[in-house]
């Protein structure tokens, strides 16, 4: 498959209430071995992309290094890939479109693309994310490739917040950012399943959902219309744990 094809299956892959799971990748081995497990797609993960190569999460990891990473992901397995791209490695706009084409030109079909100031405090305003989205789909369209845009917020993630101001504020930002090309909304640290619910009701386009301690099971989130599942840096602490753990036992 090119990218236009692999970009429109990856697409096809959200389906409210049967949704796509993607067990996240830190490089081209861990990506082939989850293919072989029988992935349709690959998603990494930022959190275990740096930590792979010893940098902290959060951009410490130089972009161009990224790049390599994820380039030799996409090239090592034959199914749309996906990655965290966190904020896109600048502040700049001209900069973000920039970056954005070089993964298209490695064969990147789908972005995390997150509203948190990731060198700063706080989110960026709905306007502005929403300019930074709109950017990001016209670098894609003159690319030629309908890249997925998961559009994510970090209201609900290491940060205190209201359950009634904090969902009411997250469906103004999906609406915002569908209406500037989102293709997707992902609220990683959202547990609770009636909140969930509200949101997927609410939203025009596919819901993602990360997987961790207090999310209702797969099957009640199918029911309440998630169309996507993600594990974020799970598989990568769960395999770093069991590697030192057969360590320990050799070394002993």
């Amino acid at each position: 498959m090119n990218g236009i094809e692999k970009a429109e299956r990856f697409a096809a892959l959200h389906v409210k209430g049967t949704p796509i799971r993607l067990y996240n990748a830190w490089d081209a081995g861990s990506a082939k071995a989850i293919v072989a497990a029988g992935a349709k797609a690959v998603a990494t993960s930022s959190w275990a992309v740096a930590d792979a190569q010893g940098f902290r999460d959060g951009e410490d990891i130089p972009v161009d290094f990224v790049e390599r990473i994820v380039g030799r992901v996409a090239t090592a397995v034959d199914v749309p890939v996906t990655v965290d791209f966190e904020g896109g490695y600048t502040d700049d706009d001209g900069t973000l479109s920039a970056n954005v084409t070089r993964l298209l030109d490695l064969g990147i079909v789908g972005i995390n693309f997150e509203d948190r100031i990731v060198k700063g405090d706080g989110l960026h305003d709905k306007v502005r994310q929403a300019r930074r989205i709109s950017l990001i789909r016209h670098a894609a369209e003159v690319h030629g490739v309908n890249l997925f845009i998961n559009a994510r917020t970090d209201l609900f993630l290491g940060r205190e917040w209201d359950p009634v101001r904090s969902i009411d504020e997250a469906i103004e930002r999906a609406a915002a950012y569908a209406a500037a090309g989102a293709s997707g909304f992902f609220i990683p640290g959202l547990t609770d399943e009636t909140l969930i619910g509200r949101i997927c009701e609410a939203v025009s386009i596919p819901v993602n959902v990360m997987m961790m301690e207090g999310v209702p099971p797969v099957e009640r989130l199918a029911r309440i219309g998630v169309a996507r599942l993600s594990y974020g840096a799970g598989p990568y602490a769960q395999a770093m744990a069991t590697l030192g753990q057969e360590a320990r036992t050799v070394l002993a």
